[in-house]
């Protein structure tokens, strides 16, 4: 039995796939181990360039998918052959500053009330990212974080400073999602309904109504060239509003998510730019109109 499972997904981006198991074997890491990287159906050159440079790791698991099963999907795909007690969801698109990783394994062991921790991410500049996010309320819609983060800095911590301690915020950063195996699979893991965006703030709302905190260590360090990985288009954009609403929709109640769904229709009528996502809200983030359903077909079209 491996300690730990570390799980990257590699989409026509292999030049940073292989960088970050560089990086990441170089950290010289002193317990049992293993990476699983997952091709989400990469076009032939991408995979053949991953297959290349990743073959001086002969303990290094390489899955290939036949179809683009999206962030969680992939990852969910991955998991059925990690055999650690824990799992790290690992973008990409990270290098490591100092060695997050034993420092996230020493304090999870030390927190069993923990679910997920993940750590402080800095630009290729050296410029700090935001490594968490809070909830997509109302409240955050109408006022932004920034007056959330004013009037309750405790439940709402401040994104855009280096903090010193670990504190629990509401949902981690995707770049570094690091679960005990045992509360990720309680929970049933990614919800692979969602093809991209807002599986963090899922997972992390299902395992808070659990009572397991999600938390920041700023002590663990990574490098993230954030979108690396993921060129962000028109489709993508609407992916991510239908992804954002389907999250609401499960997790919030059906009032809540009501007049959340008003509010936006109301702003977005008056924002000529956002007419585009207009029809999207008022259906309220149906999937059939998600970008998964191209992978659908594509699956059918194979079988």
């Amino acid at each position: 039995m491996k300690k730990l499972s570390i799980l990257i997904i590699n989409f026509n981006s292999s030049k940073y796939t292989i960088n970050c198991v560089e990086s990441l074997t170089s950290l010289g890491i002193d317990f049992p181990n293993e990476i699983i990287v997952i091709d989400n159906n990469s076009n032939h050159n991408d995979y053949n360039s991953l297959i290349y440079g990743l073959k001086k790791y002969p303990n290094l698991i390489i899955k290939r998918s036949i179809v683009n099963t999206g962030f969680g999907g992939g990852n969910m795909f991955g998991s059925q052959f990690a055999s650690g007690d824990y799992l790290l969801f690992l973008n990409n698109d990270v290098v490591f500053r100092n060695n997050a990783i034993s420092i996230a394994l020493n304090f999870m062991e030390k927190h069993p009330d923990v679910g997920i921790c993940t750590v402080q991410n800095f630009d290729e500049q050296n410029n700090l990212i935001p490594s968490f996010d809070h909830d997509k309320g109302l409240l955050k819609l109408i006022f932004g974080r920034g007056f959330l983060e004013a009037i309750n800095s405790t439940k709402y911590p401040k994104r855009k400073i280096e903090h010193n301690n670990p504190i629990e915020v509401n949902f981690a950063n995707g770049a570094f999602m690091f679960f005990r195996k045992k509360q990720f699979e309680e929970v049933g893991g990614f919800d692979t309904n969602i093809f991209l965006y807002y599986e963090e703030m899922d997972i992390c709302y299902r395992l808070r109504k659990r009572d397991y905190k999600c938390v920041l260590l700023p002590n663990g360090k990574i490098t993230h060239f954030q979108g690396a990985s993921t060129k962000i288009s028109k489709a993508q954009k609407k992916e991510g509003f239908i992804s954002f609403l389907y999250v609401l929709k499960k997790n919030y109640s059906y009032l809540k998510f009501k007049i959340i769904q008003l509010y936006l229709v109301i702003t977005f009528l008056v924002k000529p730019k956002k007419w585009n996502l207009l029809p999207i809200v008022i259906i309220g983030g149906n999937l059939g109109s998600s970008l998964k359903q191209e992978q659908i077909a594509k699956f059918q079209e194979l079988n």
